[in-house]
């Protein structure tokens, strides 16, 4: 059990590192590509990725996940769904080519077969790696993982680059996309040296697909919920519109969505293993909690306050449009970090079927605030999107973690310590900017009032609220983890 722990806290640390290169990527190729292509250019691919989104889902069928959540799996077994994932991926692929015309039809825009059709290769390529990435899952070995998800990043960012200085325009973004898996597939099959054999055995297979099965359809119901703006936008707004929505959205997202994935993959996984033990379960969960919202509180504030600074530093000044709706989605950030750890919680118990349910209920909910908000544009979209999620996060996280072993009560003390930490370091940097920063030019700016905000959270956090021993912990248990030779 304590190589358990040694595993996850080194493996933890690799992908917060790998996270941390992905999100200088992100960032260093969303400033370049911002400037060398347009609003219109990303809302074309924007538009197919709305489409290709909803048949990503089910590029495996949630047959990873089960993979890396039962205790044991046979080699037989990681064969059979191997063929099975590359079906589904061929499957999916075609669909993608079949409905490219109706895509193009939905939206007026005759651009978007050929985008749509090219897209669609992504689902075979990733298809041919899925359970390779699931077998590294499983063996904790995170920093292989890590290594190949920068690496397909870099390739990906590269293309990308250089395909919009070439003047290829929406294309680079198409390359960016369909690069990305190919590359990683490729890193997988050498990382694993694993040759899958012919299906030879169905036998606790059907299981899987059930626990698969379920959340693959969560899946489908979330994003619906969390999409369909989106759609809406590209509809009755315009390329433009969506672009500019994409952007703004994409930017909030790429904090949330990092230490989410970076965190999420080692955390299901450990807590996979200890699911028998609830008081050492109890521990991980919440220790992992608290890191998730100690790195992501402090950016809701950054992204809400500075929203100004960050667009037009990041972006440049033609997406000065995008700056108003990036500050009304910055509560998203928070609430996301408080509410998608819930399901690592979920899942690695087992409770899929609870989780389908709270997607049933929140996806409607999440749509009628889109609703409400279409008719005035991208704003009122971003506002309603961001009022409706703020009213289900109390619901929902009593709904989550009912009989868990977590308690409200353990959920709310974990927020409270690095939002307390957030509004006063927030406060105190946006005085700080009012009084006497508006004078300088906007970088200097930004990076003065970003590091007045940090050092501010990082005291209170650490020497006000207690937490000291938390991330002293955190660190310890990592130098005790690098000095054991692995073979990741």
């Amino acid at each position: 059990m304590e190589d358990l722990k040694q595993k996850t806290i080194r493996g933890g640390f690799a992908r917060l590192g790998a996270q941390g290169a992905t999100l200088a990527l992100r960032v260093g190729s969303l400033m370049i590509l911002a400037r060398l292509l347009g609003p219109q250019d990303f809302g074309l691919v924007g538009m197919v990725t709305a489409f290709t989104g909803v048949l990503y889902l089910f590029r495996d069928f949630g047959l990873s996940a089960a993979a890396v959540q039962r205790t044991t799996i046979t080699e037989d077994q990681s064969s059979t769904l191997f063929w099975i994932n590359v079906a589904v991926g061929i499957c999916l692929g075609a669909v993608g080519v079949a409905a490219a015309p109706a895509v193009a039809i939905f939206y007026h825009e005759p651009r978007l077969v050929a985008v749509t059709m090219a897209l669609s290769l992504a689902f075979v390529f990733n298809a041919l790696g899925v359970q390779h990435s699931a077998l590294l899952q499983r063996e904790l070995r995170f920093t292989a993982m890590a290594m190949i998800n920068v690496m397909s990043l870099v390739v990906g960012t590269v293309l990308a680059i250089a395909g919009a200085m070439a003047g290829y325009g929406y294309w680079s973004l198409v390359a960016l996309t369909v690069s990305q898996p190919l590359v990683a597939t490729v890193g997988f099959w050498i990382s694993t040296g694993w040759v899958p054999g012919i299906p030879r055995s169905l036998s606790g297979i059907r299981s899987m697909m059930h626990f698969g099965g379920t959340l693959t359809l969560n899946g489908l119901v979330a994003y619906a919920g969390y999409n369909s703006e989106k759609v809406l936008i590209g509809r009755f707004w315009g390329a433009d519109a969506i672009g500019i929505y994409g952007r703004a959205y994409q930017l909030i997202n790429i904090p949330t969505d990092n230490l989410n994935s970076a965190v999420g993959e080692v955390a299901f996984s450990a807590l996979s293993r200890v699911k028998d033990n609830p008081s050492r379960f109890k521990s991980y969960f919440l220790k992992g909690y608290a890191l998730v919202l100690g790195l992501t509180l402090p950016l809701t504030f950054a992204c809400a306050l500075f929203a100004n600074d960050l667009i037009l530093t990041l972006l440049g000044s033609k997406w000065e449009a995008a700056i108003p709706i990036f500050r009304l989605l910055a509560p998203t950030i928070a609430i996301f970090a408080i509410i998608n750890p819930l399901g690592w919680l979920l899942n690695s118990l087992g409770l899929v079927g609870r989780s389908l349910r709270i997607a049933f209920v929140c996806a409607p909910i999440i749509i009628l605030g889109y609703v409400a908000g279409i008719p005035y544009g991208p704003k009122g979209v971003a506002f309603g999107y961001s009022a409706v999620m703020t009213l289900w996060m109390f619901p929902h996280i009593a709904w989550c973690v009912y009989g868990t072993g977590i308690t409200v009560k353990d959920i709310f003390l974990a927020v409270s310590r690095p939002l307390l930490s957030s509004v006063i370091g927030g406060g105190l940097a946006f005085g700080l900017q009012s009084l006497c920063l508006n004078h300088l030019s906007r970088l200097p700016r930004l990076a003065i009032e970003n590091a007045v905000l940090f050092a501010v959270y990082l005291f209170v956090l650490l020497f006000v609220t207690g937490q000291k021993s938390l991330y002293v912990d955190l660190f310890r248990g990592w130098r005790a983890a690098s000095t054991v030779p692995v073979g990741s």
